[in-house]
């Protein structure tokens, strides 16, 4: 019977799941990193909320687990790549808890617009300042939303209920689904510029860390509100309490800090701002849910192995797994490639297969090609919620297999269409080994590593030597120089394997070489 411990406080529900289903469970929570690494060793299984950290050690520890389920949506407790490496799935339940979080960003907004929080203390204290309190009305207003994901969206329709007017910044969010929402879809900076109250929802990735700082919060309308419930390092502390002493900034509501738990933090006192402890799953509804999905899904692979909501594996029988292995490394990093060279909302994907791989199951090959396509763009995606995230989003996908002698034994290939562009690559196994054999019509054998610089330019002299002397002076060392070119012989592409992160100065400076069209830092 396999064995399960619930490190963390869950619903009994939880515990009365895992024991219909046949898992044996202990209820174990507040145990320290070395309490944990002394029992683990006995479970086959690990639930858990945000409390507990699955550290390189804990998992070391841990000779026979073979899964940890996370009863909600972040995994920042978890060292997803060191699971991996120890062969342990880690699962989540993305959708959850969707609907609590979407009403907390409401609530929030609504408290802030009339002063709920530092009016009920003033009264509580029998000052009776009604003139103090001198609120705004959001019927009319226009509420800016960073992010229209699942919660985004979820507050865009709370929203437009409540009568205001909802515009939305998110790249890949196409003009068909923004029409669906009855949202208008926006810039950046038209955004800054129009809403009275701004909402993030997006997740935290290199390009939204620090998104609200100090330039884009003078951009803002004067006056504007901000409610975050989103993650903590999307905004600037320090330029956000210089932007509410100024008057620029009428107030803020956050449930998220850069600093968790935060004892302190420099916004703490300031009579604008409204703040609760990371409240946003915060419901008995939500923590029932999420709990019931963690043990069933957790449950249904132990006992039968059925992967749901992995983050690190595809949802497969445990039969296919093995043989898909290869092929489902190509589709995703073929995905995470088109994903990385998207600049735009995605409007339509299609996956073609010709050769070999036609003969195997090709859905979960897909589900991996959209997961490594969109997961670097938008939060809470894995190989099973993959397809419908992209079909909640209008993202017309589309599966072609091919009947005809193809170049290869195995051949796939991902277009993408975006607002503004359309992306090709093909790509190909060498042995078990991803390899790319086009980029759109430039033909070029390539294996992936995990960092590649990407540059399209004319096909002129003197684009090699110039940028091996660029990444010599930077003393950064290749480890791979692939080229190809169009058949014109007017469009080029190399791509670099190097052993060390290229900076944006350093970026730069190739993208200001002559002839060079575009430049990319890709990450797998």
């Amino acid at each position: 019977m396999p064995k399960v411990l619930i490190s963390d406080k869950l619903s009994p529900a939880a515990v009365e799941i895992f024991k219909q289903k046949g898992v044996e469970v202990d209820l174990k929570t507040g145990l320290s990193e070395d309490e944990l690494i002394k029992i683990i060793g006995e479970y086959d299984g690990l639930a858990i909320r945000s409390a507990t950290k699955v550290t390189p050690a804990v998992l070391a520890a841990a000779h026979k687990l073979k899964v940890v389920g996370r009863a909600g949506i972040g995994v920042d407790n978890v060292d997803v790549k060191a699971a991996t490496s120890h062969g342990v799935v880690v699962m989540n339940t993305p959708f959850g808890n969707s609907v609590t979080t979407a009403e907390h960003a409401i609530t929030m907004m609504m408290a802030l617009a009339r002063d709920i929080p530092a009016a009920s203390a003033s009264t509580h204290a029998g000052k009776w300042e009604k003139n103090k309190f001198m609120g705004v009305e959001i019927a009319g207003k226009t509420l800016g939303l960073i992010g229209c994901g699942n919660i985004g969206s979820i507050v865009a329709d709370r929203a437009q209920g409540l009568k205001m007017k909802v515009v939305s910044y998110d790249p890949f969010l196409s003009a068909e689904r923004a029409a669906a929402i009855n949202v208008e879809k926006v810039e950046l900076d038209e955004l800054l510029k129009r809403a009275d109250f701004i909402s993030l929802h997006t997740p935290m990735t290199d390009s939204t860390r620090n998104l609200l700082d100090k330039k884009n919060l003078a951009k803002c309308k004067k006056g504007v509100r901000i409610i975050n419930c989103a993650r903590g390092g999307l905004i600037v502390e320090a330029d956000l309490k210089a932007a509410i002493e100024s008057g620029q900034v009428a107030g803020a509501a956050l449930d998220v800090f850069e600093e968790e738990p935060a004892k302190t933090n420099p916004l703490f006192g300031m009579e604008q701002i409204i703040a609760t402890p990371h409240l946003g799953a915060s419901t008995n509804e939500a923590q029932e849910n999420v709990a019931i999905q963690v043990a069933e899904q957790m449950a249904e692979y132990l006992t039968v192995g059925t992967i749901t909501n992995a983050l690190n594996m595809p949802s497969v029988s445990a039969e296919d797994a093995s043989r898909l292995k290869p092929y489902l490394d190509l589709a995703s990093r073929l995905g995470s490639f088109a994903g990385q060279m998207t600049t735009g909302g995605l409007t339509k994907v299609t996956i073609e297969y010709e050769g070999k791989v036609t003969d195997l199951n090709t859905k979960p090959l897909s589900a991996a090609a959209l997961n490594g396509l969109l997961a670097p763009l938008m939060e809470g995606v894995n190989m099973v919620n993959a397809p419908v995230v992209a079909k909640d989003r209008n993202i017309d996908v589309s599966e072609v297999r091919h009947d005809r002698t193809a170049h290869y034994k195995t051949l796939m290939r991902i277009t993408v269409v975006f607002d503004g562009g359309t992306f090709s690559i093909s790509g190909t196994l060498f042995g078990d080994r991803p390899r790319i054999v086009a980029l759109g019509d430039v033909m070029l054998e390539a294996s992936l590593g995990n960092r590649m610089l990407f540059i399209s330019n004319e096909d002129k002299p003197g684009l090699i030597g110039s940028v091996g002397q660029l990444l010599g002076e930077a003393k950064i060392n290749i480890a791979n120089f692939n080229l190809g070119r169009n058949k014109e012989a007017t469009h080029a592409v190399a791509l670099i394997e190097v052993d060390d992160s290229v900076d944006a100065k350093l970026l730069e400076k190739i993208t200001n070489l002559p002839n060079v069209k575009d430049v990319r830092l890709l990450q797998f």
